[in-house]
């Protein structure tokens, strides 16, 4: 698969999970909008309705009142004969009274039915005419006695404190009820406050919080009094939130396995990638190797051939010659072998390391007398400075003794063409460690080859030129045998500057 099509296929799934993921969020947005609206609507609903209740509440108490006082100033009618008086207060201050004498009843007509003649259909229908009149008039003075009552009663009832209209427990049952008809079962703090903000009353709850009450539903009591007698009933939902966020619990679900799938997707386009980049450096390491056995092998097959001549084997000193030719050459191929069996082993764990005590600064002084010879025929140089007051760690010496030899050999194959080599070699202590840094001053590495200088089959862009010999196994051989060692390793580089190579272990202290 090409890398265009993978970066495609991976632009196209991340604009669909987006997406997807953005709708799934609306709708949940949209659902708790929803639900809240139907809430605030139920609950305005219902704060209505105990508005209304508290006002006829406060009629049928004053009423109650009203009716209990009338008895109690003016007797029941004697049927023998007598009076009776009734005095109202209107709105303005003023008064009247109304006063009725009752006749006794031994002189109250008696009824009589009229005597049937000749003009008695025209007296039935001036007795229902008259009937009609009287009880016309008694509704109009009766009405207006009732207006006079109502008006009486609201001049009284808007006078008193705003506490002493309201009955707080017929208030807390009829809003239980209420909620409960509009299918609101939450539980709920109110408070009566007037219309500057006043708290009048708060309901007895102990998490009640008054700085919450920006946050409630508020309903108008008394609203047809003057703004300054009316009351503010305001409810607040202490669990609202959780209500709201329940309505969609149910699609979390989705919304998580959304999620999961996006992250799976990107994991397994990251393990694509990688695995690619490995295919490709395999391929290379596959190309490099071809070369390489190609060499020796070609050179060893060319010496077998002039063997079979008559002429080299009659000469000793020829003779001599070509079988050192097949002899370095075996030794150069089964070196590359070793390498790659070395990077094998430590990859199966199958290798056991030998620690025993060594003194790190003779075995670099070892590895620099026979690696000296290759860097004075590169026109080059190795400057050692040991520093280190304490150079014994507990190391295998057979793989240490490559680490060293692999960052040495490193530094001759990316050297400057036109620059003489000068490889430094530094040891010192620090805090229970030892530091070996071997620095040169070589073509040197950019910082994205930096990042993976350390990983198997990878190689620089330099490494690619066939006059440039390897695997890209090295510097991973390296960094494994240092870990093992329980140590580290660290490059610095930059490009055309040299790279340094910083190795700790730790000292081999008793």
């Amino acid at each position: 698969m090409k890398k265009t099509t993978i970066w495609l296929l991976f632009a196209i799934m991340s604009v669909s999970f987006v997406a997807l993921l953005f709708l799934q969020v609306g709708y949940m947005r949209e659902i708790a909008t929803m639900r809240k609206m139907q809430l605030e609507e139920s609950v305005r609903r219902a704060l209505y309705e105990v508005a209304h209740k508290v006002e006829l509440e406060e009629a049928r108490q004053y009423l109650e009142r009203d009716i209990a006082e009338m008895q109690r100033s003016n007797p029941p009618v004697n049927p023998f004969g007598g009076s009776f008086s009734r005095t109202f207060v209107l709105p303005n201050g003023s008064s009247f009274s109304i006063q009725q004498d009752i006749m006794p009843q031994s002189q109250m007509p008696s009824l009589q039915m009229p005597r049937p003649n000749q003009d008695s259909n025209r007296s039935v229908e001036e007795t229902i005419r008259n009937r009609q009149q009287d009880m016309l008039k008694r509704y109009l003075a009766n009405r207006a006695l009732v207006d006079e009552v109502i008006y009486s009663m609201l001049n009284t009832a808007g006078e008193r404190p705003l506490h002493q209209r309201i009955d707080y427990t017929f208030l807390a049952n009829e809003l239980m009820a209420e909620f409960k008809d509009n299918g609101i079962d939450l539980p709920f703090h109110y408070v009566v406050t007037t219309t500057s903000g006043r708290i009048v009353y708060s309901c007895d709850c102990d998490d009640f919080d008054p700085n919450n009450l920006k946050a409630s539903y508020s309903q108008t009591l008394f609203r047809n009094d003057s703004p300054n007698r009316m009351g503010i009933l305001r409810v607040y939902f202490p669990t609202l939130d959780n209500y709201i966020d329940s309505s969609v619990g149910f699609m979390l679900p989705s919304l998580i396995f959304i999620v999961v799938l996006m992250v799976s997707f990107s994991f397994t386009l990251i393990v694509l990638v990688r695995q690619k980049k490995i295919t490709e450096m395999k391929n290379d390491f596959i190309n490099n190797m071809t070369h390489e056995f190609k060499t020796p092998i070609s050179t060893i097959s060319l010496a077998a051939q002039m063997l079979n001549d008559e002429a080299v084997t009659k000469s000793p000193n020829m003779f001599r010659h070509i079988s050192g030719i097949i002899n370095d050459e075996t030794k150069r191929l089964r070196f590359q072998v070793e390498k790659v069996l070395q990077m094998s082993m430590f990859e199966r764990r199958s290798n056991t390391l030998k620690f025993k005590e060594l003194n790190v600064e003779e075995l670099i002084n070892g590895v620099v007398n026979t690696f000296a010879i290759k860097v004075e025929n590169c026109g080059g140089a190795i400057n050692l400075d040991f520093e280190a007051e304490n150079p014994f760690v507990m190391a295998d010496e057979m793989h240490l003794t490559n680490v060293i030899f692999n960052l040495m050999d490193n530094a001759v194959k990316y050297k400057k063409e036109d620059d003489a080599l000068q490889l430094d070699v530094r040891t010192w202590n620090e805090q229970n460690k030892l530091i070996i840094s071997i620095a040169d001053n070589g073509i040197g590495m950019r910082k994205e080859d930096l990042k993976r200088v350390f990983d198997k089959f990878y190689r620089v862009h330099t490494a690619n030129r066939h006059d440039v010999k390897g695997f890209g196994l090295g510097l991973a051989y390296v960094k494994k045998v240092v870990t093992n060692h329980k140590g580290t390793i660290r490059a610095e580089s930059e490009f055309g500057q040299g790279t340094k190579f910083i190795i700790t272990l730790p000292l081999n202290i008793e």
